[in-house]
C-alpha cells in the first residue's frame, strides 16, 4: 500500500468512526485535532485516542486497558497482535469505558 492508498483508507476510517460516535446514544464527546488525532472522552473522563500513524502506515488506538496498533490486510483494519478488527475492538473499548453502545456499522 502507498501513501495515497493509505491516507484513503485512515481518511474512511476516522469518517466512519466519527458517524459512530455522532449517533451514539451514549455519554461521551470526542475531537479531531490536526495531524489525525481523534480524541474521545468518556462519561467518567476516562479518554480513548485514535490516531493515523502514517510513517508506518497504520491506526493507533490508546485506551485505559492499553495501546494498539491496527494494519490494512486488504480487507479491514487488524490489531497486529492479537487480530482483531478495528471497528469491534473501539465498540469493547468504549463499553469497557462505560461509553455505553456505541456501533460503527
Amino acid at each position: 500500500m502507498d501513501d495515497i492508498e493509505y491516507g484513503r483508507l485512515a481518511d474512511a476510517a476516522m469518517r466512519r468512526i466519527e458517524a459512530g460516535l455522532d449517533a451514539a446514544e451514549g455519554d461521551l464527546d470526542y475531537e479531531l485535532a490536526s495531524g489525525g488525532v481523534l480524541e474521545i472522552t468518556c462519561a467518567e473522563g476516562s479518554k480513548i485516542v485514535v490516531n493515523r500513524q502514517a510513517a508506518v502506515r497504520e491506526i493507533w488506538v490508546a485506551a485505559r486497558s492499553g495501546g494498539f496498533h491496527y494494519r490494512w490486510d486488504g480487507v479491514q483494519w487488524r490489531d497486529t497482535r492479537s487480530g482483531e478488527e478495528l471497528f469491534a475492538a473501539l465498540e469493547r473499548l468504549l463499553a469497557e469505558q462505560g461509553a455505553g453502545m456505541v456501533r460503527f456499522t
